[in-house]
C-alpha cells in the first residue's frame, strides 16, 4: 500500500511524545520495583545459564518461567547484554533479589527501548485513518504514549506491556490495511509471547476466516491454507523446540498454572468482586439468623496468591466456568464478525473481547486492563460518545492500578500522572468536539457563543461517578486508618476494587451496546 504523502511529516511529529515520554521513563528508574522485577532478572538468569531443555523444569527459584517460549527467547536475548553489563545479574546461583545499580539501570532501559515498538505501532495505525487533523492525530498518539497506566505498571511497578500491546495494534494496523494475513501473522506471534492475549483469538479467527478466507470455494480454501501454515509456523517455531526436547506437558503446565484460584492477590475490578462479596454478605445474615455456615478462610480477602477456598453459599466458580461465561459474553461481537467482517470494526471488536476476559477470566490481573484500554485510546475519537466513554474508563483503569504503588514515596508520582493525563484529555477532547450552530438567528454573537460552546460533558452521572474516586482514595489514605486503626487492613483495596469494578462493568454495557447498534 502506498504511503501518504505526509507520511516523513508524520514520522517526525510522532518523536517528540516519544522522547517526552522516554524522558519521564529515565526519571522513573530509582522509583519503586515489585517482585515482577526480580523474575525477569531470574528469568534473564535462567535463559543465559540452563540449555533450552530445562528453561520451563528448573525450580531454583519460586519465580519459574510462565510465559510461551517466545518471550523465553526475548529474555534469553536480552541476556547476552546483560551478561556483559553485569555479570552476575545472569548468575543462577547468585540468589534471590539481586538488584545492583547496573541490573537496575539495565532492566529499566530494556523495557524503555521495547517500548518503541508501541511508538512505531501506534504512529502506523493512525496515519491511514481518516482524522479530521494534526492534532487528533497527535492527540491519539499521545493517549497511548503518554498513558498513566503504562508509567505505573511497565516502568515502575516493572513489566513489559507497552512492547506486547504494540506488536497488538500494529497487528490490528495491518487488519485495516486489508492485510489479513500479515496482521494473523503477528498476532499469532504476540501470542507466542504472551498467552493472556488469546481471550481476542475467537475475534480473530471469525473474522479472518470471513474477511480473509472468501472468494469461492477453491479461493477460499487456498486462503484458509495459506493462513493455517502462517500460524502453524510461527507455533512450530515457538514450541517445536521444546516438543523436540518432550518438554511441551511441563511447558503448558507454567502458562496455565490453574491453581492460582479465581482472583489476583490484589482483586482486579470485575464481576467476581461481586460474586465473592454476596456469597460474603449471604454466608453473614445465614450466620445472623442461626444457621451453621463454615466461612472460607480469608482465601479472598487475605491478598495471597494461592488457591481459592470454596465459596461459603454461592457454587464454586471454576475455570471452565470463567472460559464458558468469557465466551458467551463475546459471542454478540462474534455474530456481528461473522455477518459483516468490517475491517474499520476490528479495533473494537478486540477491546470488547479483552473487556469479557478481563470481567469473567479466571484469575484476572488488574494490570489486564490495559488491554482493552489502549486499543480504545485509538478509537476514542471518532465520536463525542466515545470521547466520554474512554474518559470514564481510562481514569478507573489507571486509579484501579494506583495500589501497585504502595510505598509512600511513589503516592505524588501516581496523583501525578493521573491528574496530568485527565488535563490531557479533557482539553484535547474539548477542542476536537465543538459545538456547532444550526441556528439562522443574525445575532452574530449569540451564533459565536454556540459555536465555542464544548459537545464534550460528562455529564452529571459520570461526574458524581468520579466524584466517588476521590471519596474512596480520602477513605483509603486517611479516614481509614483514623476510624479503624490498624484494623481491617484489606478494607481500602476491597472499596477500590469493588467501586472501579462498577466504571468496567458500565464500559462493558457501552460497549455491547456500540457492538448491537454499530452495522
Amino acid at each position: 500500500m502506498r504511503k501518504p504523502p505526509n507520511d516523513r511529516r508524520q514520522i517526525g511529529g510522532i518523536w517528540w511524545p516519544a522522547l517526552v515520554a522516554t524522558s519521564v521513563k529515565l526519571l522513573l528508574i530509582p522509583a519503586y520495583r515489585s517482585t515482577d522485577f526480580e523474575v525477569h532478572r531470574h528469568w534473564l538468569a535462567l535463559t543465559h545459564s540452563l540449555p533450552l531443555s530445562q528453561w520451563y523444569s528448573d525450580t531454583t527459584s519460586e519465580w519459574t518461567l510462565d510465559y510461551p517460549p517466545f518471550f523465553a527467547y526475548f529474555e534469553k536475548f536480552l541476556s547476552f547484554f546483560a551478561s556483559r553489563v553485569d555479570s552476575t545479574m545472569t548468575d543462577l546461583n547468585r540468589g534471590l533479589n539481586y538488584a545492583s545499580p547496573l541490573a537496575i539501570l539495565f532492566q529499566r532501559l530494556s523495557v524503555t527501548f521495547s517500548d518503541f515498538v508501541l511508538v512505531y505501532s501506534v504512529y502506523r495505525l493512525t496515519r491511514n485513518r481518516n482524522l479530521s487533523n494534526k492534532f487528533e492525530r497527535f492527540l491519539i498518539w499521545s493517549l497511548v504514549i503518554w498513558s498513566p497506566g503504562l508509567f505505573i505498571v511497565d516502568h515502575s511497578h516493572f513489566q513489559y506491556n507497552g512492547f506486547l500491546l504494540g506488536m497488538l495494534l500494529l497487528s490490528i494496523s495491518f487488519l485495516e490495511e486489508g492485510r489479513d494475513l500479515i496482521g494473523g501473522f503477528i498476532f499469532a506471534v504476540l501470542l507466542c509471547f504472551k498467552h493472556l492475549f488469546a481471550v481476542a483469538a475467537p475475534v480473530y479467527f471469525v473474522y479472518l476466516f470471513r474477511h480473509y478466507c472468501r472468494g469461492g470455494f477453491v479461493k477460499g480454501f487456498g486462503k484458509l491454507v495459506l493462513m493455517g501454515s502462517a500460524v502453524l509456523a510461527v507455533f512450530a517455531a515457538a514450541y517445536g523446540p521444546f516438543w523436540y526436547y518432550g518438554q511441551i506437558q511441563q511447558v503448558l503446565r507454567r502458562m496455565f498454572p490453574f491453581g492460582r484460584g479465581l482472583c489476583h492477590a490484589y482483586w482486579a475490578p470485575n464481576f467476581w468482586v461481586f460474586y465473592i462479596m454476596l456469597d460474603k454478605f449471604m454466608a453473614f445474615m445465614l450466620v445472623k439468623l442461626g444457621f451453621n455456615i463454615q466461612a472460607p478462610k480469608a482465601s479472598f480477602t487475605g491478598g495471597l496468591v494461592g488457591d481459592s477456598s470454596p465459596f461459603a453459599v454461592l457454587p464454586t466458580i471454576t475455570p471452565l466456568i470463567t472460559l464458558i461465561t468469557v465466551l458467551l459474553a463475546i459471542s454478540p461481537c462474534l455474530v456481528k464478525a461473522w455477518r459483516n467482517p468490517q475491517p474499520r470494526m476490528v479495533s473494537r471488536w478486540v477491546s470488547y473481547a479483552y473487556t469479557c476476559g478481563f470481567l469473567f477470566g479466571w484469575h484476572v490481573h488488574e494490570k489486564a486492563s490495559l488491554h482493552f484500554v489502549i486499543p480504545l485510546a485509538t478509537t476514542s475519537l471518532k465520536s463525542v460518545d466515545d470521547a466520554k466513554h474512554y474518559f470514564i474508563l481510562s481514569i478507573v483503569s489507571c486509579y484501579s492500578l494506583f495500589p501497585l504503588l504502595f510505598e509512600a514515596q511513589e503516592y505524588p508520582i501516581k496523583v501525578l500522572l493521573l491528574l496530568l493525563h485527565v488535563i490531557l484529555i479533557f482539553f484535547g477532547f474539548s477542542s476536537c468536539f465543538t459545538g456547532k450552530t444550526t441556528s439562522t438567528t443574525h445575532d452574530v454573537k449569540e451564533r459565536e457563543n454556540k459555536f465555542e460552546r464544548s459537545a464534550f460533558h460528562i455529564g452529571w452521572l459520570g461526574n458524581f461517578y468520579l466524584f466517588g474516586l476521590l471519596i474512596v482514595e480520602i477513605w483509603g489514605q486517611f479516614l481509614h486508618h483514623i476510624i479503624f486503626g490498624d484494623r481491617l487492613p484489606f478494607l481500602p483495596l476491597m472499596m477500590i476494587s469493588i467501586y472501579c469494578a462498577l466504571g468496567m462493568i458500565y464500559s462493558w454495557i457501552w460497549q455491547l451496546r456500540q457492538i448491537f447498534l454499530t452495522d
